[in-house]
């Protein structure tokens, strides 16, 4: 079995030295650079450029300089689609949003990890678990997601956040670790915050 088939089922694999891995994401870099450097206020360039690094997109995606990933072809975003500038998204399990989706500054979503012993750590052993993000959900700035967690529909997650476990629908969450820390209620679409 190839590293890129253990990575793609879940199982430890070689990230580090594995050089078909290696050579796919300094090809996605690459992109990922020159989409970077684009011209900001050239939009049909940017549109078309993302659609080549990400696996799958709706017709609206917008996503701010500076954005990384690690393979591109692992990430899917849904329809009306906005990530603003710092966005990371280490993609070596799949990522997928939803529809309505929306990313300020600075987040990262990681689906990368390491074994806690040094061992197999030191020999470049790492694992992937996927990450899912439902519709209409909010991600203030400098929020962190981890490796294998699920985020429900009409959710948001407060700045700062570090998401380490699945976040119910319907929920506002914050904190490090991230926990829900109220259902979402129809007093709020009376509030202008």
């Amino acid at each position: 079995m190839s590293e890129k088939e253990k990575m793609l089922q879940n199982m430890l694999y070689d990230a580090n030295y594995d050089k078909e891995l290696e050579n796919e994401r300094l090809e996605c870099k690459a992109l990922c650079q020159k989409y970077n450097s684009l011209c900001i206020q050239d939009l049909d360039a940017r549109h078309t450029m993302i659609r080549q690094i990400l696996g799958k997109t709706g017709e609206n995606v917008h996503i701010e300089p500076d954005f990384w990933c690690d393979y591109g072809y692992l990430i899917s975003v849904g329809e009306n689609f906005y990530a603003n500038h710092g966005l990371i998204i280490l993609d070596a399990g799949t990522v997928t949003f939803g529809d309505n989706v929306f990313i300020a500054p600075s987040c990262g979503f990681h689906t990368s990890g390491h074994p806690i012993d040094y061992e197999r750590r030191n020999k470049g052993l790492e694992y992937a678990y996927p990450i899912r993000v439902g519709n209409n959900v909010w991600f203030g700035a400098g929020v962190q997601v981890m490796p294998g967690v699920t985020i429900g529909d009409n959710v948001v997650i407060g700045g700062g956040s570090v998401v380490v476990k699945d976040i119910p629908s319907d929920s506002v969450a914050v904190g490090n670790p991230c926990g829900v820390i109220r259902k979402i209620s129809e007093e709020d679409k009376q509030k202008k915050f």
